[in-house]
């Protein structure tokens, strides 16, 4: 079956995003390993967990990732030669060539070797025959200190999705072709057509065989991904799909609050550690840096307020000219044991948005 879904990705690239597209590098502040592996560990990243992997990185992630973390090691690994080709050619158009492209299985052992500080697998385990199988091939690649940034299905935000793949497999449709042939014919209101909008897949070919098409996904409820987490020995961190609570174990309560009352689930988003030593908050000896993928946007020529789109959960709070003034004066490491009372609780939001990093 993995070569059904290695077929799927070399006819449908995804996303099929354009080549012109790019991102700021603030847009990419929780894609930072120095501020993922701070805030979960109380320190920067050992020289031997400078590494980051993209598994299962489709056709475009490799791009933002290094954008990111100038300078780190990144190893993209994929299933489809076309998926790596697309992303290849997205990178060096942007000017972004620190990155190794791998052609290869997540599940095989031979496949990007080695250990590293951050690992993303965004949308890719649902796609596995066994999703705990690949979440152990994703353990095992961590270091001590390591975190994962793991997306996958939730049936709440997929059951009408489900249901209309489904319905499609039973018609036996199998192109894309066919399938934008039966949405045109569809009357307003449609089942088929309440599918394509819950995907948010409707803009394109690529994305409207990645959500009806693909020969293998699953869903999960909250508790199922949990039991699959259990499963391992990876701590849930935080939980960073809209509107998630920073606590793992509250959101937890809420998210199954939502799907027993049948409200909408969002697909779950979720940081996972690998023996993570916990951050270190205001503590007295703590250093306090500004999230690296900010430093060229808070600096004095820039006139206009800046709107970070979040990336934990909650809303980013705007960076106007004072809060960039403040902000700045982080980009050289500051001992909290220099802060006054006022900065203090002046710092805390952004401490909570990840755009200033405890360390010791």
């Amino acid at each position: 079956m993995n070569d059904q879904v290695r077929l799927h990705y070399e006819t449908w690239v995804y996303p099929r995003y354009p080549l012109a597209a790019s991102v700021r590098r603030s847009d990419t502040y929780a894609l930072s390993l120095d501020a993922l592996y701070a805030r979960f560990n109380g320190t920067l990243p050992p020289a031997a967990a400078r590494r980051i992997l993209l598994a299962g990185c489709g056709s475009f992630s490799p791009y933002p990732t290094a954008v990111a973390n100038p300078g780190v090691p990144v190893t993209a690994l994929d299933l489809s030669a076309a998926n790596l080709r697309r992303a290849r050619l997205h990178a060096w158009m942007h000017g972004r060539f620190g990155i190794s492209f791998e052609q290869g299985d997540l599940m095989d052992p031979a496949a990007a070797q080695g250990e590293y500080g951050f690992i993303d697998s965004f949308g890719v385990i649902h796609h596995l025959a066994d999703p705990l199988a690949g979440l152990r091939a994703l353990e095992r690649r961590l270091a001590p200190g390591g975190i994962l940034r793991l997306m996958v299905y939730s049936r709440g935000a997929r059951r009408g999705v489900e249901s209309a793949r489904r319905a499609l497999r039973l018609a036996g449709v199998r192109d894309v072709a066919r399938l934008k042939d039966l949405l045109r014919r569809s009357p307003p209101g449609s089942r088929l057509g309440h599918a394509v909008e819950a995907s948010g897949e409707g803009g394109g070919d690529a994305g409207l065989a990645d959500a009806l098409l693909h020969p293998r996904a699953r869903t999960f409820s909250i508790d199922g991904l949990m039991a699959m987490v259990g499963e391992t020995g990876l701590v849930p961190l935080r939980f960073a799909h809209s509107r998630a609570l920073a606590e793992p174990a509250a959101e937890v309560v809420r998210l199954r609050g939502l799907e027993q009352a049948g409200e909408p689930v969002p697909n779950f988003v979720l940081y996972l550690g690998r023996e993570p030593r916990g951050g270190c908050g205001l503590a007295p000896d703590a250093l306090l840096m500004l999230n690296p993928a900010l430093r060229h946007d808070v600096g004095v020529l820039r006139l206009a307020p800046l709107a970070v789109p979040p990336r934990l959960g909650l809303k980013n709070p705007v960076l106007g000219f004072a809060a960039r003034r403040f902000l700045r004066r982080f980009r050289t490491p500051v001992p909290v044991s220099a802060l006054t009372p006022g900065d203090r609780e002046r710092v805390d939001p952004f401490l909570d948005a990840l755009f200033v990093i405890p360390f010791r």
